[in-house]
């Protein structure tokens, strides 16, 4: 993989391009990475910081449910776990410097900007986070694959992700902050995959994600969740425990049988004042036209009762 460059000389090589370190292909199985997931992996509870080592976001059935959950892999034993319980803490030994290099113009930022960077190659010190579609119940589930979507992403910068294979090989762009959401990606059955996420500026940030697939059952499933990282040392992990996603238009779904509102109306009783002002219109035109067919056949009968007189 292709690192973006450090701003420090005791991070990652300073040259005046991009440097090739340990390159991993853009998707790689689980045997390639070395990693095969205990179907009885024990579920971990509690508020967890991560902040160097692996972590992988994936889905789950192990509970006896769909879930989006997060597998921690920087103890022993190893955990699944809830996201909302676990910050991705994101430190300064991860800043590195935007490449003078066109191949970078999608992340959309000024060359020789400061930016946070979990890399695509574990590094010491730094958080390595990926996905995975390995937990034992899902390889037993699952069809083909799944999407993989991002809803949302919030933070007081841009967010960008992406692959990169083989030495200086072309970047491949995920997901970006600078493109409208939601945005999908087809994830393998089986794999395990790691990427650049860079991050424009410190602070909180929490990614709306979901796995959806087809079972082998014919059914359908999803798993969804937020991914929660604090970006930064001045960053306090707690702020991003604390933290929640603006509802969204696809995360607010609608009740069934719901019927669609009526216009708002500054009229006491609102939209049903309407049918009643209409009901009554309604009903005072029958009875006049009612009264009117009336009058009109008790006069002809008068006219007809003196002709014969």
């Amino acid at each position: 993989m292709t690192h973006l460059l450090s701003s420090r000389s005791t991070r990652f090589a300073l040259t005046a391009v991009l440097v090739a370190v340990g390159a991993l292909p853009t998707t790689a199985s689980a045997d390639e990475l070395g990693q095969i997931i205990d179907p009885d992996q024990q579920q971990g509870t509690g508020h967890v910081v991560l902040d160097a080592g692996h972590a992988d976001f994936g889905p789950t059935f192990g509970t006896g449910s769909w879930a989006l959950q997060i597998h921690d892999d920087t103890s022993t034993p190893r955990y699944w776990r809830d996201p909302d319980e676990v910050v991705l803490r994101v430190t300064d030994a991860a800043i590195l410097t935007v490449p003078d290099d066109e191949a970078f113009a999608f992340l959309g930022l000024t060359a020789g900007a400061p930016v946070h960077v979990i890399p695509q190659v574990e590094q010491p010190g730094v958080v390595w986070l990926g996905w995975n579609t390995q937990e034992p119940h899902v390889l037993d589930t699952l069809t083909l694959g799944a999407t993989l979507r991002i809803h949302a992403i919030e933070g007081p910068g841009e967010v960008v992700a992406y692959l990169q294979g083989g030495n200086f090989g072309e970047p491949q762009p995920l997901w970006s902050t600078n493109e409208p959401f939601p945005q999908d990606a087809w994830i393998e059955l089986n794999t395990h995959t790691h990427a650049n996420w860079v991050f424009s500026q410190p602070g909180v940030y929490l990614i709306d994600t979901e796995f959806t697939g087809d079972l082998v059952t014919g059914e359908s499933m999803s798993a969804r969740g937020t991914l929660r990282l604090a970006v930064g040392d001045a960053t306090d992990p707690a702020e991003a425990f604390a933290a929640s996603l603006t509802p969204t238009a696809d995360s607010v779904p609608d009740e069934a049988g719901t019927e669609p509102s009526l216009p708002d109306d500054p009229a006491p009783g609102g939209g049903l004042w309407y049918f009643v002002l209409g009901g009554a219109v309604i009903l005072v035109i029958a009875v006049g036209v009612a009264a009117g067919v009336s009058a009109r056949a008790r006069r002809r009968a008068r006219r007809e009762a003196g002709g014969r007189s």
